[in-house]
This record gives C-alpha cells, structure tokens and sequence, in this order.
C-alpha cells in the first residue's frame, strides 16, 4: 500500500504550503477502490491479524457523525463516541472527538474498526478513505511501526522482524509473527495494487521522442544572444541518437528517459532538464562539465519543455506572452521548417490546422511573386515562420528594414485619421489577424457564447460631448498629478459618476484614466487601492475596457493583490479579475501568473454553518465568494480547469456548496457545472457527496442557482452512479417540477438535460411515469427552442423504451410533433428523434399513426444526411418500422431509390452505420421481392466483405442479414463464392449469445449448399455447434441441430456414392 501511494497515486496541495491531497483521477478512484475492498474484506478473512493494535492510531477529520455508529460503541461525555472493543492496556480502538460544532476527529487503533468505519461511511466511504489517505500519508508506520516506513531500493523490515521471532519466545513471539503475518499480507497486496496501477498509467498518452526532439529545434531556431530571443542557448547535452530516436543511455531509457538538454535562459542559472515519456523536468545536472548527469528529479513533471520554461524564466514567459521574440536560424531548406501553432490557450504544440495552412500557402504565393526578383540574386531561401508565428511579430531584420518606410508613414496616417474621424459601428469591425481567428475556434471553452471583437468605440474629437466626458478628464488630470490627497478625493468624485453608463466607461479610457487606475494599484498606499480597484471592478463590465485592461498588464497586478493581507483588496482584485476573465487572453494571462492558485487559496474560509459568525468571519466568507466567482470564469477553459483540481479546488468546492448563501452558492455551482465536462470533476462531484447538495438546492427560490445545479446533473448524470444517487436524494421530483416555467428558456433547458440523462436509468423512469413527467416533456415539444428541443425528445427517447410510456406518448398526442421535428437540420435533435420515433414504432398502434404522417418516408431520407450518427440513428429507427408496418414490404417499394440507398450505406466506415443498415436489411429482406431488389443491387458482395469484422455488435446483425439474403436464389452460393463462410465460423467463439444465435441461423441457411458445408466443416464448426445444441436457447439449439444436420446429410451421401 505504501509504495502504491507514494509511486502510483496522484499528489496535489489544496494551497500554499498545505498538505498533500489526492487527485480526483481515474488511477486515483482506482486505487482507492481497491484500499476499500481491500480493507472491508480484512476482518472477514483475517479475523485475528484484524484485531491487532496499531503501534500508532490513524488520526484523520472525519464527515461522520457519532450518531452513524450502531452496536459495539458507546457515547463520551463531551458528545464523542468510543468502541467497547479494547486493547490489553484497556484503551479503546476507536474513539471519535468532537472539535467545535461541525467537525469530529476520529483515531482508530484496529483494521477492524477501520473496515467498520467504511461500512459505516455508505457511500461516502471514498470520501472517508480519501481523508484517511491524506492525513496518514504512510499508514504502514502507523499500523506496524517506523520499520515498515515505504523506502526506496530494497525493503529489509520483513526480513529484521523475521530474524527477531526466530530470537523471542511466548506471547512475544506469537505479537510478532501476528505483526510478520499482516506485513506479508499488505505488502501482497501492494505489489498487487502497483501492477494494477502501472497498467492504467501505461494507458495514458506519453511523450515521444520524435516530439522532444522538434520542440528542442523549434526553441533552437528562436535562441541567441540577442535579449530579444526567448533563450540564450539549448542544447542536447549528447549527439548520439539511438535507433528508437532517444539520446539517453540505454539504462537510463528503462526509466522512461528520453535525452537530456542544457538550457541557459536570459535571466537565471543554466537549467538542466530531463525529457522522459512522463513529462520533462529538472535534474540535479553536474557540478562540472563532462562529468555524469546527476539524474535525480527536481521539482514538479511538465507537459512540454515550453510550459517548464515558462515557470522557470519570467524573460521566457513574457516574450511568449508579449509575443516580442526574434527568429535567429536563416538559410534553412524548406523541409526545415518548424511550425509551432497556439493551442486552445495559447501555449506552443507542433499542430497545424487544415485553415492555418492554406491562409499561409496564400500569403507565401504572394510574397513570392512580390520578392522573386531578390530571391533570384540572393541564391538562397530564408526560414519562415508559420503563419501564426508571423503575426507575433516573428519578422526578419531585412524584412523590418525594407518595410520600415512604409510603416512610419502609416502610423502618420493611421494619428491623422484618429484626429478627424471615429471608428465605430459605422466604420465597422476591427479586422481579425489570421492567429486571432485560428485562437477563436481552439478554446475548449464550455460555453458558445465568446466575446467578439467589438468596434473600438471612440468620442470624436470635433462632436458634442457629454459634460461627463470632461468633467472625468479633469479628475483624470488629479490622479495624474495629484498627492496622495487629492487621488483619493478624485478617486472618490469619480465614484460619484455613473460608471455603469458605457460614455463614462469610453471617457475614462479615451484620456488616459485606464492607464493611472493600473498604477495606482503598484502603491503602497491601500485606500488608493481600493479605490482604484472599485472603479475598476465597475467600469470592466465593458468589452472594450476589459481588453485594455488585458493589454495594460492590469491583471498581472490584480493576481498579486490575491496575496494582500487586506481582504477588502482581495474581495475587489477577485471580482474585477471575474469580470476581465470573458475571454481567452485573458484567462490564460491568470493561469501563468499563478492565479488560479491564488484564487482556490481565497476558497479556504471558515466553517459556513456557525450559528454565530464574528465581522472577520463573514468577511472570510465574502472573500470566498469573490474566489469563487473569479474561478466561475477562469474556468470556461479547460487548462483552467486541470489547474484548479490540481490546486486543490474541489474539495473547498464542495465545502462551500454546503453554504446557506445563495450568492455564494451560484458562483460554486456555477464553477462546478463549467468543470462536470471533465471526467475528473463529475468523479469527485460523485464522491464528495456534492449530488447531495445540487439536489436540495434545486428546490431553491432562485431561478439561476436551480439552473445551474441541474446543468450540473446534466453533465454528472452520465455516470449510472450518479443517477442513481440523484433519485435516492430525492432529485426526480423537483426536476419535473421545473418544467412548469416555460418562460425562462435557460432553466428549462437545464431541467430537461437533466431529466433526459436521469432517464437513462429504468428506475428512475418509473419515478418519471408515477410523476406524469411524459405528458409535461410532451407539452413541450412545440414553440421551443433547439437546445430545449434536443433534451425534451432526447427524454422521450429514454421514456419510450418501456412499452406503456409509448402508449402514454400516444395518447399525449406526442407522436405527430415528433415526426415533424424529423424535417429539421440540427443534427444533435435528430439524432434524439429518431430513437425516440423508433422507440415509439414498436408499438403497432403508434406505427399506424407514424406511417400516416409519412414519417417512415421521413426516416429513409434522412439515410442521406451526412452525418454518421444521423444515418445510424435513422437506420435503427427503420427496423421496427419494417416490423411493425401493416404492408411494410410495400411500403417499402414505394420509396424510390430507397433499397439502392440503403445498400449503398454498406460502404460506411462507421461501424455502427454498418450495424444499423445490417439489421434494417436483414428485415427488409423478409419481403421476397425486396430481397431481389436488393440481391440485384450487389447485397451479397458488400455483406461478404464485411464478415471479417470483430466488432460483436456487427457481427449479429450480419448475421441476420446474410441468413435472411439466403433466401432468394443461389445467394447462399454467391456467399461461399466471396469466402463469407469460414469469418462466420469464428463468430462462434464469440462470448455474446445473441451472436452465437444470429451465426447459427446463417450457418443453418449456408449449410444447404455442399461446398459450404465442406467449408464449414474444414474450420471446425462441427465441435462448435455440439456445444450449442445443448443451449438453453431453443432458436439457437435449432439452428445449431439443423446446421450439423446438413452437414452429417452431406457426408452420408458422399459415403454412399463412394460405395456406389
């Protein structure tokens, strides 16, 4: 257990210089479920090693209360709680004590009272095992002593405790081989437990050395002397390349390592990094040059060299950031070009998009044709930057010379033009630079809705203004040049204004006031702080203000402020950061200057329970608030994300949902539903008992706090777990409930993701039917839009796969509104309808009402729809359409080109296309004439073609498709003609019955013709089938008797005519 946590397990810290936390990660979630499994079956198994006492308790702060414990324990007289079970010197193995009103400690002397406490936790017992873990980071030494400490190389405590019992004699003797027992039992399990571990962890992505390597020529062509330069110099620190394209020596490469480089930065000591599968980090290096690496880690495991660097050198950072950095590398051949592209934040990859590189190919043909002239005399070819590179300001020297001309009289140009005229919304939008628009569509943020480039909104010079205007550029005029006096009073005049008005906001800008309020906040002086900070946190509501304050650096000093003492001055910097943080730049200029980290510290405040709360208190609480909404809107990226979990963020999440403030409960929720699109975020929002919470807040007053905890269900309900903790909690009920408020689009589109994901679960789609939820989400599929739409039908989808909720949905009227939305162009809505109208076609009743709407018409055209999972959905539908027509072989002769369409799609590479058409086919060809069509068409060839399949899905439906297409003609010949006989053998080893069943058949229908039983027969079918006759399936029984049958009836005869 002790190597598992200190080598496998995934470590954080939830602040500055606080304890370790483990992570919320599937490796994590793993490990822990096996601790629990573990340690709950230990009594069971080892009843006496259970009751040994611990050299030393397990102390950790525990969620129970001392009412949870039942039988074998006894209350205290300070409200604690003990156990009757005690060791020989009379002390109690497990005693709970109370500190303050809401929290209990918990010390536990026995593994047996620690399984009983895992019992005891439900399904909180993750939680319960995560604080045991974290506050007991080695429970080895606890549970039998310093010696059995985790150590690095070999362990030699077994082998100390085993020469000290071959020396003791008695009770001794029997307390150590007790002790040796439990050591060899644990320390099993944790070799287990590692193996387990290290293959989750092989599963992870990991770095190659082909990548190292063109990062490392990537930062090389952007290196020099030259302080304009992101480096001064990287180099490898060994030229040798091994075949597999590492560097490192070969016993060094068992490790994960790939090379080695020597970095020297502009601003620091020379850093020598290691480049391993894992990640790239620090190493001891060597003292001189020439001797061996020392090749011990430092520090923290980075993605990439570039995110290392940027915590390393703040010269590195801030060229990269400022994008002020010089290309060096010239007289490259074109193969040698290095293309580096932001990522969904900005950060550096080797990733090109298909746009990026045609915009470039442009750019490069023109410039071509302007210089081919001087690319003729010079004789050679200078590297270019990509494009996104060039519109950093990545130009070369000759480049700047030859334009610089041009560039001045521009700038003249650009003053004269300002002085006479306005750019607003008449003069249109700001243009978009190449990069800019490529960065728009590379953020991973949750949300659509992402601020675009706004006019740059200026007053004109000449026009009319506002007494505002001028009365805001005197004031501006005394911060300037005002002590610190008259700053204040000006400060203060300006907060009399109504900074909520867009002039004032365009007035303070325009003379220069964005600038000064900046600086002010570099002062020592605190009231001009905050100030500053109030007019700020008002005025960047605005677009346009919110960028200039970006561009000005002003939230570089906003996250220094985060570590003031003054929470005044916190509160501000946190919301004002909440309002600047709309867009991207902005975002990712927080996560690098170590904001987000700042903010999850603003999240550990006070217990929020207290009955009595001192000023210092409620203002802690506040500044939690102001952290919190600052990570609501930090966290629309993704990188953002991972930084928070990493930081520690979601335990304090979840302490803070607990709030009975709703205006600290809507930016916790708010940042929880952002986060639940992560895997990660919906495990600990599962684990922490946070469903708990979302439910119950659910029922609150406010609109906006409901609709965020039910998108916050509607990410979670994913997980079965999850729902099933949503319908314990009583969740179901207010869900339906919400559907009433028809007038607020946002919450009912939340309520209804949510239903529709909850309704996955059959048990809770009975709660759903006992509410009348049906009648309601049919109530709503008219007048909606889209985004309500997808959820409501998406429900209906769910609801109907139990057959009276199909009847309900009839008698509802459902069903004409439903083959209606089948004409629309939102491809996530079709999808849902489709299932939901298939799911309703098995029902004869709704068929008749669907095919007199021509819906089945509906379905067929939407097989030409170009989205896969369209089709699929679709074809699926079809089938119990087939099934369930009254005329359907008819029906479906009467759609024209609708047989050739449909086999058509047997070209797919979907798989699940293939499936869906394969079981669509194997109905349609139960009409005789349409199996002709099709045979016609070239159904036989394409299904060959695909028996060699291992997908189980396809191969049943295959199956069926190939025993129903036998039928007709000498088609089960054509079959063994294009070698679909023996691939049909093999599915017989499959596990899935339904494909033992559906095989059987086709092998039934093959085996009619001789050479396929002699094809059968030579991949030995025969053993296969024997097998299956004695199935408790009486349809495969049959087919498996019929085809052994055929095959027997084949080898008489050619006995038979051997005698004749």
């Amino acid at each position: 257990m002790g190597q598992t946590l200190t080598r496998a397990a995934q470590w954080t810290s939830a602040s500055e210089g606080g304890e370790g936390k483990l992570e919320f990660t599937p490796i994590n979630e793993t490990i822990l479920n096996n601790i629990i499994k573990f340690v709950e079956g230990f009594p069971g198994k080892h009843p006496q090693e259970a009751q040994m006492p611990f050299k030393k308790a397990l102390v950790w702060q525990t969620s129970l209360e001392p009412s949870a414990f039942t039988g074998g324990y006894e209350q205290t007289d300070d409200g604690g709680l003990k156990s009757t079970a005690k060791d020989k010197e009379d002390n109690p193995f497990l005693v709970m004590e109370k500190r303050g009103e809401v929290n209990c400690i918990l010390k536990v002397s026995s593994l047996e009272q620690v399984s009983a406490v895992l019992r005891t936790a439900g399904d909180k017992k993750m939680h319960e095992a995560r604080c045991i873990l974290e506050a007991n980071l080695d429970p080895l030494v606890n549970i039998l002593g310093e010696g059995f400490a985790s150590v690095e190389g070999e362990d030699s405590a077994t082998v100390r405790l085993l020469d000290q019992i071959q020396k003791e004699e008695g009770e001794v003797k029997e307390e150590k081989e007790m002790k040796l027992k439990v050591a060899l039992i644990v320390q099993q399990f944790d070799t287990q437990l590692m193996s387990q571990s290290i293959k989750e962890i092989a599963k992870e992505v990991r770095l190659r050395p082909e990548q190292v390597d063109r990062e490392v020529k990537l930062l090389q062509s952007y290196s020099g002397e030259d302080e304009n330069c992101v480096l001064e110099s990287i180099v490898y620190t060994s030229d040798y390349v091994f075949a597999n394209g590492c560097r490192a020596p070969p016993w060094r490469q068992v490790h994960g390592e790939i090379c080695y480089v020597k970095i020297k930065p502009h601003d620091g000591d020379a850093l020598s990094v290691t480049a391993a599968t894992a990640g790239v980090f620090l190493n001891k290096g060597s003292e001189k040059e020439g001797e061996e690496i020392d090749y011990e880690r430092e520090g923290e495991i980075s993605k990439d060299l570039i995110t290392l660097l940027k915590e390393k050198s703040s010269h590195f950072a801030g060229k990269i950031d400022k994008k002020e950095f010089t290309l060096q590398e010239e007289n490259r051949r074109d193969e040698g070009r290095y293309d580096a592209n932001p990522d969904d934040d900005g950060d550096l990859t080797d990733r090109r998009d298909d746009r990026g590189k045609e915009k470039e190919e442009n750019e490069e043909k023109q410039e071509k044709q302007k210089t081919s002239k001087k690319k003729k005399k010079a004789g050679t070819q200078k590297l270019e930057p990509s494009l996104k590179w060039r519109n950093l300001g990545v130009a070369q020297e000759e480049n700047e010379k030859s334009k610089k001309e041009k560039k001045d009289k521009e700038k003249k140009k650009v003053v004269k033009e300002k002085r006479t005229s306005r750019i607003s919304s008449e003069g249109g939008r700001k243009a978009k630079t190449p990069a800019q628009e490529e960065e728009d569509f590379s953020e991973s943020s949750s949300e659509s809705e992402e601020e675009e480039e706004t006019p740059d909104r200026r007053q004109e010079s000449n026009a009319d203004l506002p007494s505002e205007y001028w009365q805001i550029q005197k004031l501006v005029k005394y911060l300037k040049g005002g002590n610190q006096t008259a700053t204040i009073i000006a400060l203060c005049s300006m907060r009399d204004f109504n900074l909520a008005q867009e002039t004032c906001q365009l007035a303070i800008r325009d003379v220069g006031g964005l600038e000064v309020l900046i600086n002010l906040l570099e002062t020592e002086e605190i009231k001009c702080k905050i100030g500053s900070l109030k007019i700020l946190k008002e005025i960047s509501r605005n677009v346009q203000i919110r960028r200039a304050i970006a561009d000005l650096g002003g939230l570089q000093t906003m996250v220094e402020i985060l570590l003031s003492p003054n929470k005044d001055l916190k509160c501000l910097a946190a919301e004002t950061i909440a309002n600047v943080a709309k867009f991207r730049r902005a975002r990712r200029t927080v996560r690098q200057h170590g904001g987000i980290k700042k903010l999850v510290g603003l999240l550990d405040c006070a217990p929020l329970g207290s009955a009595h709360m001192s000023a210092e208190t409620e203002k802690d609480i506040d500044v939690a608030r102001c952290g919190a909404l600052a990570l609501w809107s930090c966290s629309k990226s993704t990188k953002n994300k991972h930084a928070i979990r990493k930081a520690g963020g979601i335990p304090l999440l979840a302490k803070l949902l607990k709030s009975p403030h709703e205006d600290m409960l809507i930016p916790v929720v708010g940042t929880l539903q952002e986060c639940a699109s992560e895997q990660s975020y919906r495990l600990a929002i599962r684990t922490e008992g946070m469903i708990e919470d979302l439910v119950k807040n659910l029922n609150s007053e406010d609109a906006e706090l409901q609709m965020h905890c039910a998108s916050s269900i509607f990410k979670c309900a994913e997980e079965k777990e999850t729902r099933d903790l949503v319908r314990e909690y009583g969740g179901l009920d207010p869900l339906v409930k919400l559907l009433s408020k028809s007038d607020n689009k946002e919450l009912l589109a939340a309520a209804t993701g949510a239903i529709w994901k909850c309704a996955i679960s059959p048990e809770n789609v009975q709660r759903f039917q006992d509410l009348k939820a049906i009648e309601s989400l049919v109530g709503l599929l008219n007048d909606q839009p889209e985004e309500v739409l997808v959820n409501v039908v998406g429900a209906l989808g769910e609801c109907a796969q139990e057959p009276s909720n199909r009847m309900s949905i009839r008698k509802a009227g459902g069903i004409p509104p439903l083959v209606n939305l089948l004409t629309g162009t939102n491809q996530a809505l079709l999808i849902n309808v489709t299932k939901a109208v298939g799911a309703c076609a098995t029902e004869p009743d709704n068929m008749t009402v669907i095919d007199r709407l021509d819906g089945v018409r509906l379905l067929w055209s939407l097989l030409k729809n170009q989205n896969p999972e369209v089709q699929a959905s679709a074809a699926w539908a079809i089938c119990p359409c087939i099934e369930n027509a009254k005329d359907a072989g008819e029906m479906v002769r009467s759609f024209v080109g609708g047989l050739e369409l449909i086999v058509s799609l047997l070209k797919s590479e979907h798989m699940e296309v293939l499936s869906s058409v394969c079981a669509a086919i194997a109905n349609i060809a139960k009409d005789e004439e349409n199996l002709a069509v099709i045979t016609d068409h070239g159904v036989v060839p394409m299904l060959a073609k695909l028996t060699p399949t291992t997908d189980d899905k396809l191969r049943r439906h295959l199956a069926d498709a190939i025993a129903r297409c036998c039928m007709w003609g000498n088609n089960r010949v054509a079959f063994g003609e294009h070698d679909a006989v023996a691939p049909l053998v093999r599915y017989l080893k499959s596990p899935n019955n339904d494909v033992h069943r559906a095989t059987a058949e086709a092998l039934y229908q093959l085996s009619k013709d001789p050479n396929n039983c002699i094809t059968m027969h030579e991949n030995g079918v025969v053993k296969l089938l024997l097998d299956m006759v004695g199935s408790e399936d009486e349809g495969l029984q049959e087919a498996a008797a019929g085809c052994i049958g055929n095959i027997r009836r084949l080898a008489l005869a050619n006995e038979k005519a051997k005698f004749q």
